[in-house]
């Protein structure tokens, strides 16, 4: 590993990177929590293995007066070793005058937005914030990565840098990575070290009462008041304690939505902070698009990624044309295929092996709606306005529950408008046109003209955009995703990627590999 001292050394060792950089900031004194992050900041992603760069840094412009700048701990040579072992290739430990040429009153400075400001760490640390995201921002300058590799457990922090880097446009993905806890709860942190073990048993009461307070609290309850009242009982001396919302930060009376409850409390000289996450539901992903955009694939493997339930609106609407050819009923009689679906009851389960399962009233039907005789027939029973209503219905029911990636023409706008992350996902009328062709091609269909296929999408495109019933539109909060160029694989990781800045891992937990 190279030990990197100067901004010289830094652009000369950047030079020669070829592939991906991926970045972790830290101030040094490294403990489970950094090497957690430098481990999956080397993580092969699809596009090669990264190089993984390191700084160590003492920021003195997010120290207050009566902070601890100079007795922050500092041992630079453990902490090349450590970085070295999981997995990086260099380590930038620049002087401060390297990072702040003129010292830090002739230095830009990066305010992040007021309502970030108002609540947990800030008002207590005036100016915090903003060191901390002036020197994030001088530092991505100087190393300009592909990804920024922040842990979850400064919350604030991350939340904070995410939306300033957004503003700033700065072509950075921030990965958010759960919180390394020692074994007794507390959360690794730098200043852990600074306790003796009076302090520290002490100190393990903020785990402990976080965990309590979320999980046995009613729900009607004052949860920032009971977290209060159980850490001073247990004799903690606290900063404070609240609950906001997760993205806004903004306080709550009760839990809504994502939401944080978090605390910061004194043990001796070390100042503590820690949180929990609540949620009103599991997360909800919403997939809309235009047809041949590859949607079904990448939402049956975004869904097994993330450890949710794919909705296959397709298999829904198999299994009540099956249920209709069960009952013996006219697939045409719009009347009589409406009274079948009385009392309706459809559910789509994830079985022992992984694959979906399909039943309806009872009936296990997982094999029997791919039979022929149901796909010769689906598509008149999906005409009929009962149907939809009936089935977005179903849809909606399942999404109480949350735990699901879902796509469809109006998933986003009219099942679930309140899901956690919502993509328009789409390629140029040209990229489907190649990948029609392809498609064919491989399959031992004949291929017909590349303008022809084009002329065939884009008259789907403006049939389905303009239709009465559930037109193709994308959700005002959609993201777009062009996945022209991308492979599979790329598509996915941009998705979970997304996934991310909505929903931290500590909030719902990545599966790990199938």
């Amino acid at each position: 590993m190279q030990l990197l001292r100067t901004r010289r050394d830094l652009m000369a060792w950047r030079r020669e990177q070829r592939g991906a950089v991926h970045f972790v900031p830290t101030m040094g004194a490294l403990h489970a929590g950094h090497l957690a992050l430098i481990r999956r900041a080397a993580q092969e992603r699809g596009a090669g293995r990264p190089a993984v760069l390191v700084s160590v840094y003492v920021n003195p412009l997010q120290f207050g007066p009566q902070e601890d700048f100079q007795r922050y701990p500092r041992d630079l040579r453990s902490d090349a070793a450590l970085a070295a072992e999981a997995g990086a290739q260099a380590l930038f430990a620049p002087e401060v005058e390297e990072i702040q040429p003129g010292g830090g009153d002739a230095l830009t400075r990066v305010q992040p937005p007021a309502p970030l400001l108002r609540s947990l760490c800030a008002p207590g640390r005036p100016g915090h914030f903003e060191g901390v995201a002036t020197v994030v921002v001088r530092l991505l300058a100087l190393v300009r990565p592909e990804r920024l590799l922040l842990g979850e457990k400064d919350w604030q922090q991350l939340v904070i840098l995410r939306r300033v880097l957004a503003d700033l446009g700065l072509p950075v993905v921030v990965e958010g990575c759960p919180t390394v806890r020692e074994p007794d709860g507390l959360a690794c942190s730098s200043r852990n070290r600074y306790m003796n073990p009076a302090e520290r048993l002490q100190a393990a009461v903020l785990p402990a009462s976080l965990h309590a307070v979320a999980r046995q609290a009613p729900a009607e309850t004052d949860l920032a008041s009971r977290l209060r009242e159980t850490l001073e009982r247990a004799g903690a001396v606290v900063e404070y304690a609240q609950l906001v919302a997760a993205h806004s930060l903004a306080p709550l009376s009760h839990p809504r939505g994502l939401c944080v409850l978090a605390a910061a409390i004194r043990c001796g000289p070390s100042r503590l902070i820690d949180h929990t996450f609540l949620m009103s539901r599991s997360p909800i992903v919403a997939i809309d698009g235009p047809a041949g955009a590859g949607k079904s694939t990448v939402t049956r493997a975004l869904a097994r990624r993330l450890g949710l339930l794919y909705l296959d609106t397709g298999a829904m609407y198999r299994a009540v044309t099956w249920w209709v050819l069960h009952q013996g009923v006219d697939p045409a009689d719009a009347a009589a295929v409406g009274r079948c679906l009385q009392g309706l009851d459809l559910q789509l389960l994830v079985g022992p092996g992984g694959e979906p399962s399909v039943t309806i009233n009872g009936h296990e039907v997982s094999e029997a709606i791919r039979g022929p005789q149901v796909t010769a027939q689906v598509s008149q029973v999906a005409v009929h306005g009962c149907v939809r209503e009936a089935l977005t219905a179903q849809q909606r029911a399942m999404g109480g529950r949350g735990g699901l990636v879902a796509e469809g023409r109006d998933i986003g706008t009219a099942v679930f408008p309140d899901a956690e992350l919502k993509v328009f996902l789409t390629a140029t009328v040209a990229e489907r046109a190649r990948r029609r062709a392809s498609d064919l091609e491989q399959r031992g269909f004949p291929v017909p003209p590349l303008a022809e296929l084009e002329t065939q999408i884009a008259e789907r495109d403006h049939l389905d955009s303009t239709r009465e019933v559930a037109p193709l539109l994308q959700a005002p909060d959609a993201e777009e995703l062009v996945t022209d160029g991308m492979t599979i694989e790329a598509v996915i990781q941009a998705l979970v990627d997304r996934f991310r800045q909505r929903v931290p891992e500590e909030a719902w937990p990545d599966p790990g590999p199938a």
